[in-house]
């Protein structure tokens, strides 16, 4: 029986995985481009003057989204398929679209081109996007770009997608976040682009920031102060076109690490992996649950800090996982939740109430598939507790759903191949949003 098939069922597919079959995880392998810095890169590059050029871009489905955007507001972007894609920016003039700007499944798309969208006066657009992207709160910037003077209206009291945004001249703001969160914290400074003046974000702790280090690789004038964890983008800003080469993107790298870490004989090396500090809590939790992970050939490129990442197999321990950790890891969570089965001893998972509104409830989605794979979890409000089976775990094989949710499909998938027996997870097609071919990948590497 093949260890591993996607079945066509009509829109969706179902991957059936013989969790009897497969081994090791050995040799090297790279991964795809960084999502967060593939949005950057054609965006910044949409509203800069001149050319950037892109290497190395996710050619998933959520940057295909941005770029479609940005292709149909003026920006002359190349085939995404060529080694090196191009974009000939509008200096920072993005034309009224014909059309409705449809974001498909990309949250990060959305929420920060509504800052851009917000700053181009007199224009209007109108954005869409799945059903998931209408079901998630896009109050958290619609509320700080208000108070900067945009007009935007939606559903449920202009919250929810659709939205239509009327663009104004915006006026400076300094606001503090009630969360940490790098689309928020990017869809203000992308704002503040226009803006005759100081546009000031300051949170709780520390978000990923590749819009920093972008911005400031593209021309804009910014001041950061790590001690508040605030920053502040002087405005107005002419953005110029630049070379982007964009590293391996380390929540990719993230399954393969887990998968490895509770896979007997494993030892994998990872190449080309972006280790940026705001995005690198995954390798400082798995460190704290004794994995075997080590980072060579440390290196920076473009900008961005980047390493080779080699794992073992090696036996697991239960811990923490929370507070300032939490901005680092949230798309790592629900594989690190999978890890905490091969543990011993208990992982807690707390002030992850984040997960609840992302492409699916993670931490609801995440506890009752576990479960049902034979663990014992408990859910709570923002987290949850998991008591681990030891690297000797066998996991019960089952029906799963990925409920849409890539990174769902994608550490169910990791999970199912430790269960000895057919397992199956349905629409399993949405890993594509962020890692496309991940199941023949992963097919590969258990057969070597």
């Amino acid at each position: 029986m093949t260890f591993l098939q996607l079945i066509d069922q009509g829109a969706h597919q179902t991957l059936q995985i013989d969790g009897r079959q497969g081994g090791p995880l050995t040799g090297e392998m790279t991964v795809p481009g960084d999502k967060s810095i593939s949005h950057r890169s054609l965006m910044l590059g949409a509203i800069a003057q001149g050319t950037t050029r892109i290497k190395g871009l996710l050619l998933g489905e959520d940057p295909r989204s941005t770029a479609a955007c940005f292709s149909a507001m003026g920006a002359k972007i190349s085939n995404l398929e060529d080694e090196w894609i191009t974009v000939e920016g509008t200096s920072g003039q993005l034309q009224e679209p014909d059309n409705v700007l449809d974001t498909g499944n990309s949250g990060t798309t959305f929420r920060l081109m509504l800052g851009l969208l917000a700053s181009q006066p007199n224009k209007f657009f109108a954005v869409t996007g799945d059903d998931s992207i209408r079901a998630r709160p896009m109050k958290r910037v619609i509320a700080p770009l208000t108070q900067m003077g945009a007009v935007i209206a939606g559903k449920a009291h202009n919250t929810l997608a659709p939205l239509g945004v009327q663009g104004q001249q915006l006026k400076p703001f300094h606001y503090h976040s009630p969360i940490a969160s790098a689309q928020v914290k990017s869809c203000l400074l992308l704002a503040g682009l226009s803006v005759t003046g100081d546009t000031t974000i300051t949170e709780p702790s520390l978000s990923r920031d590749h819009s920093e280090r972008m911005l400031k690789a593209f021309g804009a004038k910014l001041s950061i102060d790590p001690t508040t964890h605030s920053v502040t983008l002087h405005g107005p800003a002419q953005l110029t076109g630049q070379t982007v080469i964009v590293p391996g993107d380390i929540s990719s790298a993230a399954f393969w690490l887990v998968a490895a870490a509770i896979t007997p004989g494993s030892n994998l090396l990872i190449k080309n992996v972006g280790v940026n500090p705001t995005r690198t809590g995954v390798l400082d939790a798995l460190a704290e649950m004794n994995a075997d992970v080590t980072l060579e050939n440390e290196r920076e490129v473009t900008g961005e800090p980047v390493a080779d990442l080699r794992v073992r197999h090696s036996q697991l321990k239960g811990c923490t996982i929370g507070g300032a950790l939490i901005p680092r890891l949230i798309d790592e969570v629900p594989i690190l939740a999978v890890a905490a089965l091969f543990a011993e001893g208990t992982t807690t998972i707390t002030d992850a109430a984040e997960l609840r509104v992302k492409e699916s409830d993670r931490l609801a989605v995440m506890a009752a598939a576990l479960t049902q794979l034979g663990g014992s979890i408990t859910e709570q409000p923002e987290g949850m507790s998991i008591v681990g089976m030891g690297a000797d775990a066998r996991l019960t094989p089952t029906d799963l759903d990925s409920y849409t949710d890539h990174r769902i499909a994608m550490s169910l998938a990791v999970a199912a191949t430790c269960a000895p027996g057919i397992s199956h997870i349905h629409r399993a097609e949405a890993a594509a949003v962020s890692y496309p071919r991940f199941f023949d990948r992963l097919r590969t590497l258990s057969a070597n």
